[in-house]
């Protein structure tokens, strides 16, 4: 997980960014503190999701996951400057759904949501590899999937326009 702040178009603006591999119960605590300081500073937040989910070993375990996740959660849904949310990858399970804004979260053309990767749900149902597409379209999955039941907001590309709540306010899009 990357946390921190960074200017875009000359306002500062606070992120959490998940690097595509398991989050770790102290990357959701630095998350979840840096979203809790930028709602003090009132600076909008813009979260990164892009992980298989939570990392489930017993360090993790050990570590706390499970009240790191909650206390994200919680950060996120106590915040009072805008959150948005960029799915740029695998957004998979709780791991990934402690980091998404409700009502604003935006993904890519390539990105997903699930509780488990379309090849693990075809294994557990006992379908060959090569059905997983199939299953990933029955799991409704993929970014216009996400679009039409309502759990993003759209589908942003390279170039497409900077969601309204990381915008300044008044500047163009």
């Amino acid at each position: 997980m990357l946390c921190g702040f960074g200017l875009r178009e000359g306002r500062a603006v606070a992120y959490a960014a998940q690097c595509g591999t398991a989050t770790r119960p102290a990357g959701y605590r630095t998350a979840a503190r840096v979203i809790r300081l930028a709602d003090r500073l009132g600076v909008p937040v813009l979260t990164l999701v892009d992980t298989p989910g939570a990392a489930n070993d017993a360090a993790a375990e050990h570590a706390g996951a499970g009240p790191a996740i909650a206390d994200c959660f919680a950060a996120v849904a106590a915040a009072t400057v805008p959150v948005t949310t960029l799915l740029i990858g695998e957004g998979g399970s709780g791991g990934a759904l402690a980091l998404a804004a409700p009502g604003n979260t935006w993904v890519t053309p390539d990105s997903y949501f699930s509780v488990i990767a379309p090849e693990l749900a075809a294994a557990i149902l006992k379908r060959p590899p090569e059905e997983a597409p199939a299953t990933a379209d029955q799991l409704r999955i993929r970014p216009q999937d996400l679009v039409d039941l309502g759990v993003a907001r759209g589908i942003v590309g390279p170039g497409a326009a900077a969601p309204e709540a990381v915008r300044p306010p008044g500047a163009a899009g």
